[in-house]
């Protein structure tokens, strides 16, 4: 019991050193209220909070999150190789003409281009 105790109060003096070394030698830091603020995509987070978001990247963004979960769908269908059947190629070829065939309409009307 006294061995456990003094390993305790060994680590505590051991952290307790190295915390005012620490405190000691790390720079002191001048309070500046652009440095304390987060950086958020180039925009100035000093300025007005209503700026206008561009609709183009956020369809863009969507349209990556899509595919995104898409190929979470289809890569772990590959590993059940003893099971392939007609029924799983049929669902992983709807699948993908499902998601193409989104892909053609946004293409098709304009959601793609980023300038208009």
């Amino acid at each position: 019991m006294i061995i456990f105790l003094s390993l305790i109060m060994l680590i505590l003096l051991i952290l307790t050193i190295m915390l005012s070394i620490n405190l000691l030698i790390s720079k002191k830091m001048n309070k500046n209220r652009e440095k304390n603020s987060p950086f958020e995509c180039g925009f100035d987070p000093m300025s007005n909070n209503r700026l206008p978001f561009s609709l183009s990247f956020y369809l863009i963004s969507i349209i990556f999150l899509i595919f995104d979960v898409e190929i979470a769908l289809i890569l772990p269908m590959t590993f059940f190789t003893k099971f392939y059947t007609y029924y799983y190629y049929i669902n992983i070829i709807l699948i993908i003409i499902i998601l193409l065939m989104g892909l053609f309409i946004e293409w098709k009307e304009g959601a793609l281009k980023w300038i208009k």
